[in-house]
């Protein structure tokens, strides 16, 4: 479990003055640990997420959606792997937002994300989300005339009424009983070009690699300052940002497992108080499984 100011120097909930240079993707909080203390810690920690998973699905008033942005290789599958390999797979969904079908582009985009909500007491995993309607849609604007809206709507306000849109269906979730997570997972443009030659030279993992993965690459600069005006628009109290240094894998793993722990504890979930009731016909079942030995 990591200290709660190393958590709150990724946490991002206003929007002013916001500047993605300002968090480093080398960064591990100054903790006095290695790589393999952090893996030791993130045992713990999964457990410890494991227990109040437990509760938050137990009392089935609360959901918690956990969004996952990053440019490619940031870390996504890794973390939803690595974080969530000792929840109850009965209480977790893990939605990936791809290409839009042609029934999702007949409707509004925000329409998929709901379609894919998480039900109370369940932890909702989006890989990747509505955001990419704010991002890979702004890096590539054509994109827009697939999504059939009428010309009239798509002005040069369109990405600022699209942050205002994404604010109000947040702050509609908390009010609701959903609380969203948002994880933005940071790497450096050198550890980038590393884990993609890494996928080429190892056979394991080649099938990961698209060669469209470095035409977006060549896209860099334009993808930070659409990330960056993303967070700067959408960062709030009810729905914060957690910038999170990814370029070393255990560290970004940490501060996931320990900001989703958190948060779920902070909702104080609870196992359900039994009536009078049912204790009696407990203490009934109890007692009549007892008498089976005699």
């Amino acid at each position: 479990m990591l200290p709660d100011k190393i958590l709150d120097r990724y946490r991002v909930t206003k929007g002013d003055g916001f500047k993605l240079a300002d968090f480093d993707p080398d960064d591990s909080g100054n903790v006095d640990f290695e790589k393999k203390d952090g893996q030791e810690l993130l045992e713990v920690g999964v457990k410890r997420l494991s227990r109040l998973q437990q509760r938050l699905y137990a009392e089935g008033r609360w959901a918690v959606l956990m969004v996952l942005q990053g440019i490619d290789t940031a870390g996504k599958d890794g973390i939803i792997q690595h974080v969530l390999t000792g929840v109850n797979p009965q209480g977790v969904s893990v939605h990936s937002f791809k290409q839009p079908s042609h029934l999702e582009l007949a409707h509004d985009y925000l329409w998929r994300a709901y379609r894919a909500l998480p039900q109370r007491g369940h932890i909702g995993i989006f890989n990747r989300s509505y955001y990419e309607d704010v991002l890979v849609v702004r890096v590539h604007p054509e994109l827009l005339q697939d999504q059939n809206l009428p010309p009239e709507l798509i002005t040069k306000d369109i990405w600022k009424e699209r942050y205002q849109d994404i604010n109000e269906f947040e702050r509609h979730l908390a009010r609701n009983g959903t609380l969203p997570i948002k994880f933005f997972l940071n790497i450096s443009k050198k550890e980038q070009r590393e884990r993609l030659l890494a996928r080429l030279e190892d056979p394991n993992k080649i099938w990961k690699f698209s060669a469209a993965d470095v035409a977006e690459r060549r896209l860099w600069d334009k993808y930070q300052s659409v990330y960056e005006d993303m967070i700067r628009n959408t960062a709030t109290e009810h729905s914060p940002w957690y910038v999170v240094p990814c370029n070393k894998k255990w560290f970004a793993r940490l501060v996931v497992a320990d900001v989703l722990a958190e948060h779920i504890k902070a909702l104080d979930p609870s196992f359900p108080k039994m009536s009078s009731e049912d204790a009696a016909d407990i203490d009934a079942a109890h007692k009549e499984l007892l008498d089976e030995e005699k």
